[in-house]
């Protein structure tokens, strides 16, 4: 009888040990974990962020046995310092993110940040003329957990590629949280008052949330702490916009160690087009440009053309005419006409 009561209590234990910490999480949207030391900063960036009205556990999702498996890692004193979030919790938040922000996911899926671990670590062409490295990971794959060596295989110039876990093939290379922090101070967006304008001057040109994600210090950086790079043409310094969203750009489509545009994936304007800022053309998180020469050009040029219709990379990516790098003097050798009076009504008209 005595094992058998025995038994019981084992097994009413191990049930509590299970479903108490699952009960307790729900019951305090998730806030009941900040009691833990590691989780306090956390914490304290989610009370004062643009996300403090969103509870816990509606991003932070969980089941019974991975809030008992959180709970006996803490009490075995395995939890990290400063706690982060797994490869596989990542690719979850990103569907979490859809729930809220489907107009920017919509966008961000349709658009070439939404590539593959599969389109960026087995891509032949690339793969033969580049040899894969580490680096790989800062701006393809920043939170994956372990280095190169653990997610494809051969690392060489010859192949054939694969990736050593399958699953990661159609995983998301760049999610939202490698360009966004959700716990970040700032404050929700809302309504001017009615009968009232929004001050031009006041509103804000990008949200607290921007932030990149460094794979080597583990955090997100916010933007304003990301440096803008000084770019050169030949020996000219190129003058650059002085949006600063395009810090977080330049994380990634930045120049080589000569500073020079158009260098390793830099994309800065020179020419015609110098001191725009990648968002003068470039869309948020689709990158559409197909309206970026009307925002400036109605539709004709200083010498009476229509923009759209220059051979420029705008019109036909074989061009030899860079958007980014256009000159007039690209289409007139001789010399530059004067602007045609013709022109001049046209755009004013």
């Amino acid at each position: 009888m005595r094992l058998w009561w025995t038994v019981a209590v084992v097994m009413g234990l191990g049930a509590a040990a299970i479903v108490g910490p699952n009960l307790y999480y729900r019951s305090s949207a998730g806030r009941g974990c900040s009691r833990c030391h590691e989780i306090g900063e956390q914490y304290r960036l989610w009370k004062v962020s643009s996300h403090r009205s969103v509870a816990c556990e509606t991003c932070h999702r969980s089941s019974l046995f991975t809030n008992a498996r959180r709970v006996a890692t803490h009490a075995l004193g395995r939890v990290p310092e400063q706690p982060r979030l797994a490869t596989q919790d990542v690719f979850e938040m990103v569907e979490r993110c859809r729930n809220c922000h489907q107009g920017e996911f919509a966008e961000w899926r349709a658009g070439p940040h939404r590539i593959t671990y599969r389109e960026v670590f087995l891509d032949r062409k690339h793969n033969a003329e580049t040899r894969l490295r580490e680096d790989c990971f800062r701006c393809h794959g920043m939170h994956f957990e372990g280095g190169l060596t653990e997610l494809v295989t051969p690392i060489d110039r010859k192949g054939p590629w694969r990736l050593l876990d399958t699953r990661m093939a159609d995983r998301p290379a760049i999610p939202c949280l490698g360009c966004h922090a959700v716990h970040r101070e700032g404050v929700p967006l809302v309504r001017p008052a009615e009968g009232r304008r929004a001050i031009s001057a006041r509103q804000e040109t990008f949200r607290p949330s921007v932030a990149l994600f460094d794979r080597r210090e583990r955090k997100a950086s916010p933007l304003a702490e990301l440096p803008m790079p000084v770019m050169k043409e030949g020996a000219r310094l190129v003058r650059i916009s002085p949006d600063h969203r395009q810090a977080l750009c330049y994380q990634c489509h930045a120049p080589d160690v000569t500073a020079q545009t158009g260098t390793g994936d830099d994309r800065t304007p020179t020419g015609v087009h110098e001191g725009l800022s990648c968002l003068a053309c470039h869309s948020r998180h689709r990158q559409t440009t197909r309206a970026s020469c009307t925002t400036c050009h109605p539709r004709l040029s200083n010498c009476g053309l229509d923009v759209e219709k220059m051979d420029t990379t705008f019109l036909k990516p074989d061009s030899r005419h860079n958007i980014h790098t256009v000159q007039c003097a690209d289409c007139h050798p001789k010399g530059v006409p004067a602007k045609k009076k013709a022109a001049s009504r046209a755009f004013s008209g």
